[in-house]
């Protein structure tokens, strides 16, 4: 095959430090639309970008130009240095060490977006601790609880 083909879907999640409610209202719209645009810069097309207070979703393309773990360290180092110039109250700004990210079906995209575009609903009955809980249920993902919230 002369040319490489690749359409991978993934839906990557993490949260703040400590999950402390960093993402208010004031910040939500612009941290999403500087997450998206860090996405579009590595050629990573964003579909949607939310989350809560204290967590972020990302659905996006992967390019096959750049590793998922660049991708995620560039996002993260990026948004973060951003976050911290946006006032003082963001001055102690961090994310959480790691990350989720599952694949996403090509026929489930419209399912996530519009998972992605209820986080504020869907968070008023359940945690991040309970959503990440779930992704890792029902991708039959192990893990020992006690490491998953340094």
């Amino acid at each position: 095959m002369p040319h490489s083909i690749a359409k991978n879907y993934v839906h990557i999640i993490f949260s703040t430090k400590n999950r402390y409610p960093f993402i208010d209202d004031k910040i939500r719209d612009s941290l999403f639309n500087y997450i998206g645009g860090i996405c579009k810069n590595l050629d990573c097309q964003p579909l949607i970008v939310g989350g809560y207070k204290d967590h972020v979703h990302i659905l996006c393309l992967l390019s096959q130009k750049i590793a998922l773990t660049k991708l995620i360290t560039e996002i993260k180092s990026f948004s973060s240095m951003w976050m911290k110039d946006q006032g003082s109250e963001y001055t102690k700004f961090y994310w959480q060490t790691g990350y989720g990210c599952f694949s996403v079906n090509p026929t489930q995209v419209d399912i996530v977006i519009n998972y992605i575009s209820n986080q504020i609903e869907h968070h008023k009955v359940k945690s991040f601790q309970d959503e990440h809980l779930a992704f890792l249920h029902k991708y039959k993902i192990k893990c020992d609880e006690k490491y998953l919230w340094d």
